[in-house]
């Protein structure tokens, strides 16, 4: 199997498919919803022109993806693979959001496994940013088996730097919890 970075994922539910230019209205329609950005970092996100700043360093990342929902064909949210260290074995997944219809519904956790066993082919370990003030994010990906390795500052794509956790999971740990 060949390594990228933006392949076609899908279960039986859900497919990532790779950002496209023409994909912006659809996923603006999804996160210009305030509630979806306001344990973020960046709580002004749903704002159209701080959206656009998004979407451009998602496209420029070539790692993003818009969540689809196969059975209704919704576009559900983004997430993406970034930072990708071969000499550390290990890439980072993030910059992932649902719009508020998919809370509560046990979708993260099926895209996140998804990601995971695609991306286990590769690497050994998976890194996630996750802002400090970012609870529900922190609670999820502790619930699929991530631990809390750090602290650091990060500057988001010509947005302003942040205090984010480093959370990690290992490929041998991740059979554990997802």
């Amino acid at each position: 199997m060949t390594f990228s970075i933006q392949p076609v994922l899908e279960n039986q539910e859900y497919q990532l498919i790779p950002l496209q230019q023409g994909d912006f209205e659809s996923l603006y329609e999804v996160a210009s919803d305030p509630r979806v950005w306001e344990q973020h970092p960046n709580q002004d996100r749903y704002k159209r022109e701080v959206f656009e700043n998004f979407f451009k360093g998602a496209m420029e990342s070539e790692g993003a993806f818009k969540i689809i929902e196969k059975s209704s064909g919704d576009v559900l949210g983004s997430t993406r693979f970034y930072n990708f260290d071969e000499n550390e074995s290990r890439i980072f997944i993030g910059y992932t959001f649902y719009g508020t219809k998919s809370w509560g519904k046990g979708i993260n956790p099926k895209v996140k496994k998804m990601m995971l066993d695609y991306i286990f082919q590769f690497v050994d370990k998976v890194h996630f940013h996750i802002g400090k003030e970012n609870f529900r994010s922190q609670t999820a990906l502790e619930r699929i088996g991530g631990k809390k390795i750090a602290e650091e500052e990060v500057a988001y794509f010509a947005e302003p730097t942040r205090t984010n956790f480093v959370y990690e999971i290992t490929k041998e740990s991740s059979h554990e919890k997802i």
